[in-house]
């Protein structure tokens, strides 16, 4: 294992491309409510750099309301074929407008006109003919793309405090791998956790 957990990862999420796995970037993101009522989804991660982890979402979703009133939270990586698994607990914040911008103009046109018409997670009276009419109206608006990022949509880094690796064994006994955030140098502490 690297002695640096963000290089360590990198070179996990390498391999994982390397096995044309379906989806490597997916992973589940669990956050909670200030009241500790948990939910988690899944998001794909779009960028990893010395600062964090980066997704993107609707700032309206569940999942922002959440971050907002608790940013404790937690990304869950499970690449199933490769027996490995990477746990990543720390604090999400927003990104700049600016990194938001930069990301949502390679996003495909119908994903920008989707990031309008939809208001995720709430609930649609008019059920999917309601959100048709509103790819609709937004396609009239701006045409068949690209658009510009709407007000209400952008990213979260994720960084980290405590990561883990877990790699699968025979017989159960898997290979489990903690690093944690020393608060006084913001050096790494590394532990090798019984399965």
């Amino acid at each position: 294992m690297d002695p640096d957990p963000l290089r360590q990862f990198a070179r996990w999420m390498e391999e994982a491309r390397a096995h044309a796995l379906l989806e490597p970037t997916a992973a589940t993101l669990a956050t909670a409510s200030r009241a500790g009522r948990p939910s988690a989804r899944t998001v794909l991660l779009k960028q990893v750099d010395r600062d964090g982890f980066v997704f993107y979402t609707d700032y309206r979703s569940r999942k922002a309301a959440e971050l907002a009133e608790n940013p404790e939270t937690c990304l869950l990586f499970f690449w199933v074929e490769l027996e490995r698994q990477v746990r990543i607990q720390g604090i999400a914040s927003q990104v700049t407008r600016e990194m938001s911008e930069a990301y949502f103009r390679t996003r495909p046109p119908g994903s920008q006109l989707g990031a309008w018409a939809s208001h995720q997670s709430a609930v649609l009276p008019g059920g999917r003919e309601e959100l048709e009419q509103r790819l609709r109206e937004v396609t009239s608006r701006f045409g068949s793309g690209p658009a510009p990022l709407p007000p209400h949509w952008g990213g979260y880094r994720l960084v980290p405090d405590e990561l883990e690796f877990w790699q699968g064994r025979e017989d159960r006994l898997h290979d489990r791998i903690r690093y944690r955030r020393t608060a006084a140098d913001a050096s790494w502490t590394i532990d090798r956790l019984s399965p």
